[in-house]
């Protein structure tokens, strides 16, 4: 089948079901090379957190797929997540994201960012940005809304961008080399 011929992917409501309710983090993502979009299949667990964050360069679709709980606006304002609930997230907005009892489950959706990668000298009538950075050669990409800074046995936003561990509960990030 070539890349350009519509197909099914996935199915949500079996990725959700398959992954233990305490599972955190993300269940399934979007992997089709020379794709324009990332998306994230994301499980918080019970009381599981993301912590008020600002996205600064895209747009983001949410849509809850099982479970529920809230999302809060940065100034206070609250508004409860159900199933089928689709929520936009504009550039620039401060948000968080709290799981009730349940669990949340939501799908991300948003414009996928170049990746970058630092180039050796330009060859001959290549142009490389200054700086040595140039949109990297296998479609790369940035970690989506932040989802490397997710712990996924409590749920918390890390703040900084790098760490090893939870800054909560300590437990190894997946995006860290092994011990």
């Amino acid at each position: 089948m070539s890349p350009q011929t519509p197909r099914i992917l996935t199915d949500l409501d079996d990725c959700a079901a398959q992954a233990s309710r305490d599972q955190g983090g993300a269940l399934w993502r979007l992997t089709e090379r020379d794709r324009q979009l990332d998306a994230n299949l994301v499980r918080l667990p019970p009381g599981a957190s993301v912590g008020e964050h600002v996205e600064n360069d895209l747009d983001v679709l949410l849509l809850v797929v099982d479970g529920g709980g809230e999302i809060e606006d940065g100034a206070g304002g609250r508004q409860a997540l159900a199933p089928k609930a689709v929520v936009w997230l504009p550039r620039t907005s401060r948000r968080a994201l709290r799981a009730g009892p349940e669990g949340l489950v939501y799908l991300t959706v948003h414009r996928r960012r170049p990746g970058l990668a630092v180039r050796g000298r330009a060859s001959a009538g290549e142009r490389v940005p200054a700086g040595g950075l140039a949109p990297a050669g296998d479609g790369g990409g940035e970690p989506p809304c932040l989802l490397d800074r997710v712990c996924p046995a409590c749920g918390r936003m890390n703040e900084r961008a790098g760490v090893v561990a939870c800054e909560r509960c300590g437990e190894p990030l997946p995006s860290a080399p092994p011990a």
